[in-house]
């Protein structure tokens, strides 16, 4: 394992704190099992292996691209709707995209959490509360996600 810098906690307030969690987030890696809504507590939530992109910017050896366990959660999440995105698939893998709001009733909205192969989930909220946080020590990633131009 490495661990070149101590965990990274973000929170996210308006779209352009979502933005940055977003950058953070790109292209992490998850199973559909790692996705729970909690609707009692409007709460949703994922796990996920981010890629550390804020290590990795601008080198070219594979010992220096590392990714760490995270969670993300959405507080005062009213609905969530899943496209191409099949819950009885526990174990499919998902890449992770980008996170977008778009506005609605002020300061409500959508969250869209975007995947590779044309999958979404969007999250219908009162307003953008979110969190990033670093469970664990980085480990090498084998390679640095890339995509086509």
């Amino acid at each position: 394992m490495t661990d070149s810098k101590p965990p990274l906690k973000l929170v996210a307030m308006d779209a352009e704190d979502l933005a940055i969690v977003s950058a953070c987030c790109q292209d992490g890696v998850l199973k559909v099992s790692d996705l729970e809504y909690l609707g009692r507590d409007k709460r949703f939530l994922l796990s996920l292996n981010r890629f550390v992109w804020e290590d990795a910017d601008g080198k070219k050896s594979k010992k220096n691209f590392e990714r760490r366990r995270t969670v993300l959660h959405f507080e005062r999440v009213n609905r969530v709707q899943l496209m191409g995105v099949d819950r009885s698939q526990s174990d499919m893998v998902l890449s992770l995209l980008a996170i977008t709001f778009s506005e609605g009733e002020a300061p409500g909205g959508v969250i869209e959490l975007v995947f590779a192969g044309d999958g979404a989930i969007k999250l219908e909220v009162e307003c953008i509360e979110a969190q990033m946080s670093d469970l664990s020590a980085a480990w090498e990633a084998k390679s640095q996600p890339t995509h086509a131009d």
